[in-house]
């Protein structure tokens, strides 16, 4: 997801990104940055500080596997069939947790670091040790059981469960990173399948090619263009893959790069009917700090290139660690963690660190050459990546 990942790409990165002054000089971005800002769902979650020009910045992004768009309402049933969603247990789980630090000044390089969704930390909480991506809906369970009690229902219990939820996770990431987040964005399912609908498709690599009933992906290896049910079956893909849960994260990073690449491409946001289908899915699917200026946001991310974008995981241990209650799960080691997201958002280059076994597996590619193997280092949004 995303983002993949990809939650607020679909606002800042709409309006931020190498377009941004075309959109300015047609006036397009105003309109933009009013319709979003009227419009969006918005969260209390994060402590509302506006993002001033000249200040650096940390978002968590978050893909949720939630069956209902940003207000509550349930998705169609057969969007998802589409998707290959499965059956809904009722359970808020985060497929996707993003750190993005963006830096104060142009020219310094943006980091995006990625936590794997089965890792096994310390929950804010105080349940103890659990996945991390479970800390959402452990978070609206609680609430939802006192508020509850209190005679709340419907969409008000919904929505302040969600709140609680964020809230939950939100300390968590922080308790783990030892990074103190700033702003916070969230899509669901079926906002990531109509973002890559919305514009024309993402281009994707793949080292081979890949078959997987579980995701429902059935691609052939090579440069190609996916979006819908295709796209979120690439980036929800770990059945048949060597790293499991670390190779989906680089497709998801991977995924990423060719968003950014997609977005900064001529014409593909000066397109009236493209800014329009986006804007919909934003104002649907997407889920936003309230003291997340759009306008600000934009011109700060907006001096970030492709090439000033890379990815990395947190460092883990053992990919099967058993556990009492939540089946195998991915080894974490708090203070490990804390170091290396100190080091890359203080790193003053984007490949500062020299990568370690423990990373996930990832890839750096410039514009089609042939599919190679996926080595070890950092992806970045200068290219489009080849990924396992």
């Amino acid at each position: 997801m995303k983002i993949a990942t990809v939650a607020r790409a679909g606002v800042r990165v709409l309006v931020a990104s190498a377009s941004v002054g075309a959109l300015i000089a047609t006036g397009v971005a105003w309109s933009v940055q009013q319709h979003v800002t009227t419009t969006i769902v918005t969260s209390d979650a994060v402590t509302p500080h506006p993002v001033l020009i000249g200040q650096a910045f940390t978002a968590l992004l978050v893909g949720l596997d939630a069956r209902t768009d940003a207000n509550g309402n349930p998705l169609p049933p057969a969007l998802l069939d589409a998707i290959h969603a499965g059956p809904d247990e009722g359970q808020l789980h985060t497929d996707t947790i993003i750190l993005l630090h963006v830096p104060a000044l142009p020219g310094e390089p943006a980091v995006a670091v990625s936590v794997p969704r089965d890792s096994y930390v310390s929950l804010a909480d105080g349940s103890g040790k659990h996945k991390i991506n479970s800390a959402y809906n452990r978070g609206v369970v609680a609430a939802e059981q006192e508020l509850k009690a209190q005679g709340v229902t419907g969409t008000e219990l919904d929505k302040r469960g969600r709140e609680a939820g964020r809230s939950a996770l939100i300390a968590t990431v922080e308790s783990l990173t030892g990074t103190s987040i700033d702003h916070y964005a969230e899509i669901n399912l079926a906002g990531f399948v109509e973002l890559t609908d919305a514009l024309g498709g993402v281009p994707v690599c793949l080292n081979k090619p890949v078959h997987d009933t579980y995701s429902g992906v059935d691609l052939p290896a090579g440069y190609q263009t996916v979006s819908g049910p295709v796209a979120l079956a690439f980036v929800r893909q770990r059945h048949g893959l060597d790293g499991g849960d670390l190779d989906r994260i680089a497709r998801q990073q991977a995924f990423i790069a060719g968003l950014t690449q997609r977005l900064q491409s001529e014409g593909a946001l000066t397109d009236p009917a493209t800014l329009s289908r986006l804007l919909d899915v934003v104002t649907r699917h997407v889920v936003i700090d309230k003291g997340w200026d759009v306008e600000q946001a934009a011109a700060q991310v907006g001096r970030v290139t492709g090439a000033d974008l890379s990815f990395h995981t947190i460092p883990t241990g053992r990919p099967d660690l058993e556990t009492p209650s939540d089946g195998l799960a991915v080894q974490i080691d708090p203070a490990a963690v804390r170091a290396f997201v100190s080091e890359q958002f203080s790193a003053s280059t984007p490949m500062s660190s020299a990568p370690t076994a423990s990373t996930a597996p990832t890839a750096t590619a410039t514009s089609p050459p042939t599919a190679s193997t996926t080595p070890t280092g950092a992806i970045t949004a200068g290219g489009v990546p080849c990924v396992n």
